[in-house]
């Protein structure tokens, strides 16, 4: 059917590159799926360009700034001009369609909503000898999210940043998102961030918004934290920067993985492969591992067909041509179940059948997405977990953005005399042991006379 819909729509040519249809099973591997799996976790040429942007701004300030801005994103600011004024916010909410004031209110209604019921709650345990012990949270001062808009004005990434924070309970929320040679920002996304929560909004994006939130300026305070996704070179200046604050993680190009049986749609599962690879930076990684090869073999030709029609066509083909979209046929589901634990992607499909049941096997992903009806652009726009999530490989160590993740976890202790009693031989021996015979007196002290 696939094929015949290719040689019928003569007005779309199909994609100079085809996606990489292969073999792979855990006893042999293949040249293709490995060079496929590997991802450097470092880019040289970003994290030289963030270390000298970064060590000007820590040095001059808005100036390096202001002087970055005009470099990487042609716009030509003053301090005054770098915070969004309540004028623009005001004309951005009336220039932004009803219908799409409709879907940023019904996602951020639904992220909220998810990261409430997230949140940990304060617990405590009894001592043996009627104290307590236990943890509670505050929420951080002032954070900072970054939101990409350079190919694309990400207000979904709004909602899915500040959003958390605001439940948390942060205060100063701090959005750095770029503009143009125009100095004018999205209004969608400004009122998506302005519905949020943000209660600052500066135009400054790439490396230059990461130094200005990290290190602060005369115009803008440090925060705390910076959270969110970003290309190679906001995430090698959000590397950088750890230490003068938190991160929430490191997150580069977008990647996505579907394990799928034979009652998979090659339709959907191709629409789905190529939702991550139209993001546009060329390095997006889109892995499908099935059991079937007449599926594998009509899903390739459904990226065939569906490619030309997408208006980030070309950005998909620069995909391609890096290999990028890899169609691995395994002799099981198993099989492919390593094969997406090892991949450890982003974003993660189950399209089998019995889908929930391979949920107990996944050891790296960033997000699972369950059966059919569940695309991973739901996820990306409004089915409530965030959509800010490990890449490259991360998704081993690293777990999606949350509420909490804009929380300070405190542990208390309240022991009884009785407690201190009774634990009184182990710190005098800890204490000893380790040469540390302050520590020790600290605790025997108060049961001298």
């Amino acid at each position: 059917m696939a094929k015949k819909r290719i040689t019928e729509d003569v007005l779309c040519p199909p994609p100079a590159t085809l996606p990489v249809l292969t073999t792979w099973s855990v006893k042999r591997p293949n040249a293709e799926v490995d060079a496929f799996l590997s991802r450097p976790a470092f880019a040289p040429e970003a994290e030289a360009a963030a270390a000298e942007v970064l060590a000007d701004i820590r040095k001059r300030g808005d100036a390096a700034v202001l002087a970055a801005a005009k470099r990487f994103d042609r716009a030509v600011l003053t301090a005054g001009e770098m915070r969004v004024t309540a004028a623009e916010l005001s004309a951005a909410t009336k220039a932004v369609p009803a219908r799409v004031k409709r879907a940023v209110k019904d996602a951020h209604a639904r992220v909220k909503l998810f990261a409430e019921a997230g949140l940990h709650e304060p617990w405590y345990l009894r001592t043996p000898q009627g104290g307590y012990a236990g943890e509670f949270y505050s929420p951080m001062d002032r954070v900072g999210v970054y939101v990409p808009g350079g190919t694309a004005p990400l207000a979904s990434t709004a909602v899915m940043t500040v959003t958390l924070a605001q439940v948390a309970g942060v205060r100063e929320i701090v959005a750095c998102t770029p503009c143009g040679p125009d100095k004018q920002v999205n209004p969608v996304l400004l009122y998506a961030l302005k519905l949020a929560g943000a209660t600052e909004i500066y135009k400054v994006g790439g490396i230059q918004s990461i130094g200005l939130m990290a290190f602060g300026t005369k115009s803008v305070r440090p925060v705390q934290k910076i959270a969110g996704p970003g290309n190679a070179f906001v995430t090698a200046a959000k590397r950088q920067v750890y230490g003068y604050v938190a991160i929430d993680q490191v997150a580069g190009p977008s990647e996505i993985a579907v394990l799928a049986d034979d009652s998979a749609n090659p339709a959907w599962v191709a629409a789905d492969l190529l939702s991550q690879a139209e993001h546009g930076s060329g390095h997006e990684k889109a892995l499908l591992a099935t059991d079937s090869q007449a599926l594998a073999e009509a899903v390739s030709d459904e990226i065939v067909w569906q490619t030309p029609k997408l208006s980030r066509a070309d950005r998909v083909e620069r995909v391609l041509q890096r290999q990028g979209i890899l169609l691995a046929i395994v002799p099981n589901l198993k099989q492919g179940m390593e094969l997406v634990n090892r991949f450890a992607p982003e974003h993660f499909e189950i399209m089998t059948r019995d889908a929930r049941m391979w949920l107990n096997d996944v050891r790296a992903a960033g997000a699972v997405f369950i059966g059919p009806w569940t695309p991973e652009s739901a996820g990306d726009f409004v089915a409530g977990p965030s959509h800010v999530l490990p890449t490259g490989g991360a998704a081993r160590m690293f777990s999606g953005l949350t509420a909490d993740d804009f929380r300070r976890r405190h542990s208390f202790v309240e022991f009884t005399e009785a407690d201190l009693a009774e634990t009184l031989a182990s710190i005098e021996t800890f204490a000893d042991v380790e040469g540390l015979d302050a520590h020790g007196r600290s605790a025997s002290i108060r049961f001298r006379e």
